[in-house]
C-alpha cells in the first residue's frame, strides 16, 4: 500500500521537500519525480483542477514516486472524498477559521474511528480490490497528511480551540486572504499581517505543533518556470544587441 514519503520524513525528522502547481500537467509530474521530490501540491483552490485531471496526475505522481497533496477549494466532506478517493495522500483545507471547521477538516480526510471518510472503491483505495479493508483503512489513516491553512481574522479569538482538534498535523497561513481579512487588500507585508502570523505561529509551537513552511520545503513551479523564462529571455536580448 501506498506510503507518504511527508509523513514518514516528518516522523524520522527529516524535511520532505516538494512543489506546489497550480496549472495541472502530467508531464510535469513526471519531470518532477525524476529529478526526486518528495511530494507534488495541487493547488485546486486556485488552479483549473477538475477530479478526472487529479486522477491522472495522482497516477503518474505515484509512477515516479511523489506524494501527491492537494490544496481543496473547500472542506465539504464529499469535495474533500472526491480528492482522496482519487488517490491524494495529503489535504489542504483552507480558511480554517474556528474548532468546529478545523474538526470538520479532521474528519473528513480520515476513516472510522479517527474521521468519517466514506469508505468508496476508486483509484485511492485500489479500486476496492484489498486483501483487508480493515488493515487498508488503519494504513490509510497513519498515511493522510492533514493539513489547516490558517487565514481569516477570526482565527485569533479561536486559536486555542483549533490546535485542541485532533487529526491535523500542520498548519498554515496565507498572507493575501490574511490581508484581506483585515480590510488590507492587496497588502501581505502590512505589520498588522506580520503581528497576526507571528501570533498564529507562537501559539501553534507553544502547543508543540508546527506551521508547514517550518517542517517542510515548498517551492513554487510557476515561480521556478517564470524566473527561468525572465533569465532566458534577458540572455537572449543581450545576445541579439
Amino acid at each position: 500500500m501506498r506510503i507518504n514519503k511527508v509523513v514518514s520524513k516528518l516522523n524520522s525528522g527529516n524535511t520532505p521537500i516538494g512543489i506546489t502547481m497550480k496549472v495541472p500537467s502530467t508531464s510535469l509530474v513526471e519531470m518532477l519525480g525524476t529529478v526526486g521530490f518528495d511530494f507534488v501540491l495541487f493547488d485546486a483552490e486556485h488552479g483549473p483542477f477538475t477530479v478526472d485531471l487529479i486522477d491522472d496526475l495522482c497516477m503518474v505522481a505515484d509512477s515516479v514516486g511523489l506524494t501527491p497533496l492537494a490544496r481543496v477549494p473547500d472542506i465539504q466532506a464529499p469535495t474533500i472524498l472526491r480528492f482522496l478517493d482519487r488517490g491524494i495522500m495529503g489535504i489542504m483545507g483552507p480558511h480554517i477559521s474556528s474548532q468546529a471547521k478545523a474538526k470538520q477538516l479532521a474528519d473528513a480526510c480520515r476513516y472510522v474511528p479517527e474521521g468519517h471518510r466514506s469508505l468508496g472503491s476508486g483509484r485511492g483505495s485500489y479500486y476496492g480490490r484489498n486483501e483487508s479493508t480493515t488493515e487498508y483503512m488503519a494504513h490509510t489513516n497513519s498515511q493522510i497528511l492533514v493539513i489547516a491553512q490558517l487565514e481569516d481574522v477570526a482565527v485569533l479569538d479561536e486559536i486555542d480551540g483549533i490546535l485542541s482538534v485532533d487529526g491535523i498535523d500542520l498548519f498554515n497561513s496565507g498572507a493575501q486572504d490574511i490581508a484581506q481579512s483585515f480590510g488590507l487588500p492587496g497588502q501581505p507585508t502590512h505589520p498588522k499581517v506580520q503581528e497576526f502570523q507571528k501570533t498564529v505561529r507562537d501559539a501553534v509551537n507553544r502547543a508543540g505543533k508546527q506551521m508547514a513552511e517550518d517542517a517542510t520545503i515548498n517551492i513554487r513551479i510557476d515561480d521556478l518556470i517564470l524566473d527561468a523564462a525572465e533569465e532566458a529571455f534577458s540572455a537572449a536580448k543581450l545576445s541579439a544587441n
